[in-house]
């Protein structure tokens, strides 16, 4: 997606050999004309698998989300949350997480009423590394028989395996922008295909 490139080229930071930072435009402070196209990016990518949900984990793929969800018909969206809470009640689904950028892992999990069994998902995140939020998302929709007709990420990492491995899979994947790597401090994108 050229509008996102021209961002990343434009405000983005390579740091060291695997962090690209684009929080200025993408996940902290919005930009968002840019986030409406990226949603519109992924409805079109989309629209024939017949999402019925959008789904994401908190709280960075939020945003992006809701633009995914407007864009196919103002579809409901469920963020997966990373720790439990006290109006949550028992009956969840939850799945561990590694973050590769908090050097964590979480247990995401999500109330099975708000996922329910036969729903068509779409999976959307801001970035994708390894895959494990994809996968873990994954293995909730899994757990609850809804069936996965997508995953739309806004920056891969084509350096790193995530994205080789869901397409090795079979998953419908579409990534709006993908880094090929980093060369002092500047972020190499690959050519757009689009």
């Amino acid at each position: 997606m050229e509008a996102l490139r021209r961002k990343i080229l434009e405000l983005g930071k390579g740091i060291g050999k695997d962090i690209v930072k684009v929080d200025m435009f993408l996940n902290h402070r919005i930009d968002t004309a840019l986030l409406f196209q990226m949603g519109e990016a992924w409805a079109e990518e989309f629209r024939e698998e017949k999402p019925e949900l959008v789904l994401t984990v908190e709280a960075s793929g939020i945003a992006m989300a809701v633009a995914a969800a407007h864009a196919l018909g103002d579809i409901p969206v469920v963020f997966a949350k990373k720790s439990a809470t006290v109006v949550q009640n028992d009956d969840i689904v939850q799945a561990p997480v590694y973050s590769f950028t908090h050097k964590t892992e979480n247990m995401i999990r999500i109330e099975k009423r708000y996922l329910p069994a036969g729903t068509r998902v779409l999976i959307i995140d801001d970035f994708l590394a390894d895959g494990q939020a994809v996968r873990g998302l994954m293995n909730l929709c899994w757990q609850q028989e809804a069936k996965v007709v997508g995953v739309g990420i806004a920056v891969e990492k084509g350096f790193q395996p995530g994205g080789k491995q869901l397409r090795e899979s079979g998953v419908h994947l579409k990534s709006l922008a993908v880094v090929e790597g980093i060369e002092n401090g500047n972020i190499v994108l690959k050519p757009d295909d689009d």
